[in-house]
Order: structure tokens, then C-alpha cells, then sequence
């Protein structure tokens, strides 16, 4: 009686589930259908042709970090490359008109596009916001990316499809809905076994709250649903034609977890190095005041409190009445209210530890006000754990600055290594780490500094703007087949 109830149950259910994937299966054929219908219908450009469309997804391209730059020198490349191509940028910056972003593009990078940009406004950009998920914030912002790339896909459909911020769950959408060529640019991946290890080791940090390492059974779950996502991220990941990443470091973490090898490649990120290397490089001349100088946009994991307070270890042990005295200045880039409450945040810790006269904080400055800073700056510093690359980091020694990074991610495997067996920096990890190893830069002779910082620049070249374009180009060739 038992087994006839429980199959007069089942069946009709496994009746009526086959009955709903086939709806569904055909409803997903018609939408692909209907887009490609979309397609077809694109009028035609000057000379005939359908024009190339390449579709860039970075809803945040207004944003003035090193990921823009990435964008604005891959669009300008295929620019010069190929004619017949028009590039789509779909982003949420919809409090500045595309003639605005472009202007800040080149005013922030000096990156001159050579044709038009087509701007498509996306108007549910709120949906990858890392505030609207308080808890499962991965799993949150990946299912929104989802709904904000159809959004994307119903607004213009493209021939090739690149996501250039690092919203992998849209790859499989523009593949198999879009019927796009797709690719993709990784920054960082969303999910690392960095993080998994710091879930297992119980390390309280920004993205591993105190309550989680002191209980073992949240971190636990934690473990188990970051297990989750890394399996779903390497699937999402895995469908992609061509996947491009930023340094040593991010490719071991997307061939472990997307194990598409064949198609994947390092493509350093394009530094403006060639702005930087008019700054003449001399011995110091006897100054009153050094200055200190930090790159990096005003998020979490930059660890902006780890400079300052390193900085205020360095005056508290420097020798009182000791000239020349010192500046720390924080520049970097706030994109939104929360970047905002976290640059006054840092201003209270300053006034905390009795440095705030000594701190400047330069937030959204034009590139040439920038390069002043670096051109003036004795110390480039950068604390950020596990960067992923550090472009701020090779501007800094472009410029001349003898640089101080975090000793992890692309600094340590990648940028501050030795060029030609002569040192081209230091590394550090923590506050007595950084402050001990400012305190020893600046008790270096002057030539001993001019040294270092000319071996330092001379070990840049490999990641100039004409080196990005030439990698670049050779990895997105299978895209345009």
C-alpha cells in the first residue's frame, strides 16, 4: 500500500517536472532565437557590413581604478586593430553621460580612444552591490550579476562578449543565450583557496567576521558554502572561449578552480609607464620635509589602517627634533557613499593616534596632480594582502618612488622581484614590518636609494601599455575567428 502511494505520487511529479524542463528548454530556445533575430536586424555601417560588436561588461568603467584602465586600453587596442568593430560598454554609471566617461578616462589615464563608444545604461546596477547582501555577499552579488548581465543582453546583444570586472555568473548567459563568443579579463577571483584557508584557520579579517572564527560550527557552514560557490564559479568560469588573467598569482587560482588551461593566459595589466619615466631620476637633494605615498582605491582590502598605523609607529620612534620631518599621503579613488564613510573612518583613526597633521588624503585627483605626488614622493606604499596585481605598485617605481609592498600576491611574485639579480624594492607584512623597513629605506644614503630606484624602473618595461596591447591581442585573435 506503501509503494503504490508513494508511486502514484511520484510519478505524476516526475511527469509534471519533464514536463516543466521541456517548457523551459523550449522557452530559453525561443529567447536565444529571438536574440539572434535581434541581431540579424542591426543596421548595417558605412561600407555595408554589419559592424563587430564587442561588449564590454564592467558596470562600474567610471570608477577610476586600475581594473578602468584595463578597459580603456583593451577597447583603444581593438580600436587600433580592427575597423570594422564596434566596442558596447554596459555599465550602472548612469550619473554621467558617455561623453563624461570618456573625458574622465583620458583626464584620469590619458587614454585617448580613437573611435566612438557605445554606452549602454543598465538601470538595476544596485543588484551587485556588496551592501544589499549582508550575509552570503558572494552568492548574492554572483545571482544579481545574472539578472543585471540580462538585463545587458536584452538592451544590445553582442557578437563577443568580455566581462572585464570579474562577474563570471554572466558568461554561461551571453554564451548560450546571447549565442556571443565569450571571454573574459580576471582581476581577482571572486573565490580563492586563500579564502577557503582563512574559513578553515579560523583568521578573523574584513571578509571573515570575529563571530564566524569564534564559533566552530559557523565556520563550518561557512566552509561548506564557500565549497559551494567555488564549484559553481568553476563551472560558470569553464565556459569560457578565452580567459585572460593579471598575473602569476590569479592564474594558479583560476587554473585550479575553472581547469580551462588551454585557453587561458597571463595579460600584466597595462601601466601608463611611459607617462612616468620623463620624472628625472637624480640623487635627493636636501629636503625639510619626505613624503610617503599611497596608490590604491579606498575599499576594505587595501588596508588603509595598516598604513596609517605603521606611519604613526615610524614618528613615534623617530628621534624627536630629528629633520626632515615626514608626510604620509593616501591617494586613491571613492566610488561611492560607502568608500566616503570608510575615507572618514581613516581620518578618525589619524586623529586617534595623533597623526592627522601629518596624513593628507587626496581623493579623485587628475592624473597630472598624481604624478606630482609620485614624482615627489621618496616612499611608494602598498598594503594590500594578497593584491592580485598592483598597479599602483609599478607606477610607483616607474616614477621613481623606492617602493614598499605587501609581501603576497602579484607584488611578491611578479613586481617587486629582482632585475638582474639587483634589488628593486622590499616587502613587508605587518605594522612592525612596515614601519621597520621605512625607518631602514630612509637611513639608506641618498645613492644607495637613486640606486634601487633605477633598478626598479628599469624592471617595468615589461608591463607598458605596448606590452599589454601586444598579449592582449594575441590571446582575443580565437574571439574574432
Amino acid at each position: 500500500a506503501c509503494f503504490r502511494l508513494l508511486c502514484s505520487l511520484l510519478l505524476p511529479a516526475l511527469f509534471l517536472s519533464g514536463i516543466l524542463c521541456i517548457c523551459l528548454v523550449v522557452l530559453l530556445w525561443g529567447v536565444r532565437l529571438w536574440i539572434q533575430r535581434k541581431k540579424q536586424l542591426r543596421p548595417a555601417g558605412r561600407d555595408g557590413k554589419q559592424p563587430l560588436l564587442v561588449g564590454f561588461f564592467h558596470p562600474y568603467c567610471n570608477a577610476g581604478g586600475g581594473g578602468e584602465r584595463v578597459l580603456w586600453c583593451a577597447i583603444r587596442t581593438l580600436q587600433k586593430k580592427y575597423r570594422n568593430v564596434t566596442c558596447v560598454v554596459y555599465t550602472g554609471d548612469r550619473d554621467a553621460t558617455g561623453e563624461e566617461i570618456v573625458e574622465g578616462a583620458f583626464r584620469r589615464f590619458n587614454i585617448k580612444l580613437i573611435h566612438p563608444v557605445k554606452f549602454v545604461f543598465l538601470e538595476k546596477r544596485f543588484l551587485v552591490e556588496a551592501s544589499l547582501y549582508p550575509h552570503f555577499t558572494l552568492l548574492g552579488q554572483s545571482l544579481g550579476s545574472v539578472f543585471l548581465g540580462w538585463e545587458a543582453l536584452l538592451k544590445c546583444a553582442p557578437d563577443i562578449y568580455i566581462d572585464s570586472m570579474g562577474y563570471a555568473f554572466t558568461i554561461p548567459l551571453f554564451k548560450y543565450l546571447g549565442g556571443c563568443r565569450v571571454g573574459c579579463y580576471v582581476h581577482y577571483p571572486t573565490i580563492s583557496t586563500d579564502m577557503l584557508s582563512v574559513v578553515r584557520n579560523q583568521d578573523t579579517r574584513f571578509n571573515n567576521a570575529a563571530f564566524i572564527t569564534s564559533s566552530p560550527l559557523f565556520s563550518k557552514f561557512k566552509l561548506v558554502y564557500y565549497y559551494f560557490f567555488a564549484f559553481m564559479y568553476g563551472l560558470v568560469g569553464s565556459c569560457s572561449d578565452v580567459v585572460m588573467v593579471n598575473s602569476s598569482w590569479t592564474l594558479n587560482h583560476i587554473l585550479s578552480l575553472w581547469r580551462v588551461g588551454a585557453c587561458t593566459s597571463v595579460v600584466y595589466p597595462p601601466c601608463d609607464v611611459q607617462t612616468f619615466l620623463d620624472i628625472p631620476l637624480e640623487v635627493e637633494k636636501s629636503t625639510s620635509e619626505y613624503s610617503i605615498v599611497s596608490v590604491s582605491q579606498f575599499r576594505p582590502e587595501k588596508d588603509h589602517p595598516l598604513q596609517i598605523r605603521a606611519f604613526a609607529k615610524l614618528l613615534k620612534e623617530k628621534r624627536v627634533g630629528q629633520e626632515p620631518s615626514l608626510k604620509l599621503i593616501l591617494i586613491g579613488g571613492c566610488r561611492n557613499q560607502q568608500d566616503e564613510e570608510r575615507v572618514n573612518k581613516l581620518k578618525r583613526l589619524c586623529e586617534e593616534l595623533g597623526v592627522s597633521d601629518d596624513v593628507v588624503f587626496r581623493i579623485n585627483i587628475p592624473f597630472e596632480e598624481l604624478k606630482r605626488h609620485l614624482a615627489e614622493a621618496t616612499i611608494g606604499l602598498h598594503t594590500m594582502w594578497n593584491e592580485h596585481f598592483g598597479i599602483g605598485v609599478v607606477e610607483c617605481m616607474a616614477a621613481g618612488t623606492v617602493i614598499l609592498a605587501h609581501n603576497s600576491g602579484g607584488p611578491k611574485l611578479d613586481i617587486v622581484v629582482p632585475h638582474e639579480g639587483r634589488v628593486t624594492g622590499f616587502l613587508a607584512e605587518d605594522e612592525d614590518g612596515y614601519a621597520e623597513t621605512m625607518a631602514y629605506i630612509f637611513s639608506l644614503p641618498p645613492e644607495k636609494r637613486l640606486e634601487i630606484r633605477e633598478n626598479a624602473r628599469r624592471s617595468v618595461h615589461r608591463f607598458s601599455d605596448q606590452h599589454f596591447e601586444e598579449t592582449f591581442l594575441l590571446s582575443v585573435e580565437p574571439l574574432f575567428k
